[in-house]
């Protein structure tokens, strides 16, 4: 396992230990670039659940879609308890009400298939058609249990449940025995070929329920799926499946910790997926030890209190490299996924500023991954000027031969006040050709894009945020996840609904790149589940190209107008194959001192200019 000292300047530690009212920024371990949190124009937006204040910078919202019914209004919002009148409060609420949720209308994590949106929710999920200018609702399906993220593979919805309040059947009255044969935490499998009638056609009971899940082709058999289960919450009790024991496995050897589940799916009869696989991925290589990874608790002085390591958050497969990136309470991991009912891990990493690893996200290439750090658990603020940089932040890990190498933390670099829950949470790529960006949400903080094409240096070019809720007091509410789906950010606004953002071009992102990934369109996008982008020839990329060199000062300026003068006349059906034939072998070698993005993208350039010119 991999330790990262932490590296603090003398003005954060005793920021931490006095509660100073500002922190230093911090720097990573490998050198990466040190981040100021600093005030702007979202530092102080007017609060309000329906007119909070907007900020926008290389964004634009386009259309906002208020709950559905039955899924959430300005009266269902949780606002964590502050006192002890409080906390017995909504104890005595939460006696002898077995349906009770705090985050019971919340909305959460969203997939997309043949034009429909599925966003889930805490009270079941919701479809949205998204062929036309604003979403439109097409099904609403009531079934609570807690978290309820949702992906979809071909007309087969899959469902997070993990709460105990969850049922078999769907209905909300929740469960009053402590040991019932009508509970369920797992996955459920809908058949939504109806939308008019969809129906759970399966339901895979698991130890500790889903969080969240992954689904993952099988790469020699079309009609099998498999389904990684994460569950992160107390495991059942033996009485109620009696698969389930619990304890540390030093003492129970057959623990239900420290194990993901595998499900396994026939797509021709769904009814019949099963857990197939509890694999201990967190094992100790050499000794075979269960409790192989971080134990938990405090690395230092000026850390955080950090996670134990007995259960993943997050697992996102990029089946491509045949590798998933696992977001795993104390640790990041690798896993070798070419045997996806046995994935092995390759790679794993320990960083004492991260508390709670949290989500994963692979670049397009598969030589970079963002994992995110969910300090707080996000009902939190964490993003106020006093909040240290490198805590609730992202941070950055190159890849190669399969192991994880960490470079850099990245945090939104706006200070959020201190009713606004705040910290890193879910986001995916943005197909921008010759550059590694993340959309990403970051509950009350707003929507945020971050480039971190050089992984000791990620920046922000754009962000969309609202004001907070309220003024006087935390609600919990914000974007859930943002991720670009088929040419738009789409938000998933915990209380407020459904946001759709549009970007727009700035000093930071041309419109040619901006045309470039709107040009990237597929049938299905389920966030977990990464696949490789490939970029037809055009001169929108061929554009996205030069216009990252001039703004990075990468090309000389008659070579950059040369190389516009191609791209104009391919725009107007009469490219000059001849001078593209020349340029492509002018920038076939690239200038000494050039980076390696400058490279990567003089490379790119040169190849399509030659394959134009043939």
């Amino acid at each position: 396992m991999i330790l990262r000292k932490t590296l603090l300047t003398s003005a954060a530690v005793f920021g931490v230990l006095l509660g100073a009212t500002a922190v230093s920024a911090q720097e990573s371990s490998s050198g990466g670039t040190v981040q100021v949190i600093h005030t702007d124009a979202r530092s102080t937006l007017s609060a309000g659940y329906d007119d909070a204040g907007q900020a926008v910078l290389g964004m634009a919202l386009e259309s906002h879609t208020p709950h559905a019914p039955g899924f959430g209004t300005s009266e269902t919002m949780f606002s964590p308890p502050k006192t002890d009148e409080e906390r017995a409060a909504m104890r005595a609420a939460a006696e002898g009400n077995h349906s009770f949720s705090v985050l019971g209308t919340a909305n959460s994590d969203m997939a997309v298939s043949d034009g429909k949106l599925f966003v889930g929710n805490f009270n079941g999920f919701n479809a949205y058609d998204i062929t036309g200018d604003t979403p439109r609702l097409v099904m609403s399906v009531v079934c609570p249990g807690g978290q309820g993220d949702v992906s979809v593979h071909g007309d087969l919805l899959f469902m997070s449940v993990e709460e105990n309040r969850g049922r078999i059947d769907c209905s909300g009255g929740g469960n009053a025995e402590e040991v019932s044969a009508e509970r369920f935490r797992g996955v459920r499998i809908f058949d939504i070929s109806d939308l008019n009638n969809p129906r759970q056609v399966a339901a895979v009971q698991t130890c500790r329920g889903s969080h969240t899940h992954t689904l993952l082709p099988d790469p020699s058999d079309r009609n099998i799926l498999y389904v990684y289960g994460q569950g992160t919450s107390d495991v059942r009790e033996t009485a109620e499946l009696d698969i389930c024991t619990d304890g540390e496995p030093d003492v129970n050897p057959e623990t239900a910790l420290f194990s993901i589940d595998v499900i396994k799916v026939p797509l021709d009869h769904p009814e019949r997926a099963e857990l197939v696989n509890r694999p201990r991925i967190f094992a100790d290589a050499e000794t075979g030890r269960v409790a192989g990874l971080w134990r938990g608790g405090r690395a230092g002085l000026t850390s955080q209190d950090t996670a134990q390591t007995n259960q993943c958050h997050d697992i996102t497969v990029f089946p491509e490299i045949g590798l998933a990136g696992g977001a795993c309470s104390g640790n990041g991991i690798l896993l070798d996924i070419t045997d996806p009912e046995n994935p092995k891990r390759t790679s794993d990493v320990f960083d004492p500023d991260m508390a709670y690893w949290h989500s994963a996200t692979f670049n397009n290439a598969g030589d970079k991954v963002v994992f995110t750090d969910e300090w707080g658990g996000g009902i939190g603020a964490r993003c106020r000027a006093e909040d240290p940089a490198t805590w609730g932040a992202n941070m950055v890990a190159t890849i190669a031969d399969r192991t994880l190498t960490p470079r850099s933390f990245h945090k939104l670099p706006s200070a959020q006040g201190a009713t606004e829950n705040c910290v890193a949470h879910n986001g995916n790529i943005i197909p921008v050709p010759g550059r590694d960006l993340m959309v990403q949400s970051w509950y009350q903080g707003g929507v945020s894009v971050m480039d971190f094409t050089d992984p000791m240096k990620p920046v922000e070019i754009a962000y969309f945020d609202r004001g907070p809720i309220s003024a006087e007091r935390l609600y919990v509410g914000g974007s859930w996840s943002a991720y670009w789906f088929n040419g738009r950010v789409y938000s998933s606004e915990i209380a407020r609904g459904l946001d759709v953002i549009k970007l727009v071009p700035s000093e930071q992102l041309s419109a040619a790149e901006i045309a470039a990934a709107e040009a990237i369109v597929a049938e299905e996008i389920n966030p977990q589940l990464q696949t490789r982008v490939t970029w037809a020839d055009t001169p929108d990329v061929a554009a996205s190209y030069i216009d990252q060199l001039a703004r990075t000062d990468g090309i000389e300026d008659a070579v950059e107008a040369r190389v516009r003068t191609v791209i104009d006349g391919w725009r107007g059906g009469s490219a000059d194959k001849r001078a593209a034939c020349r340029l492509s072998t002018e920038l076939a070698t690239a200038p000494e001192g050039a980076t390696d993005a400058t490279k990567a993208r003089l490379t790119a350039l040169s190849a399509l200019l030659g394959r134009l010119a043939a």
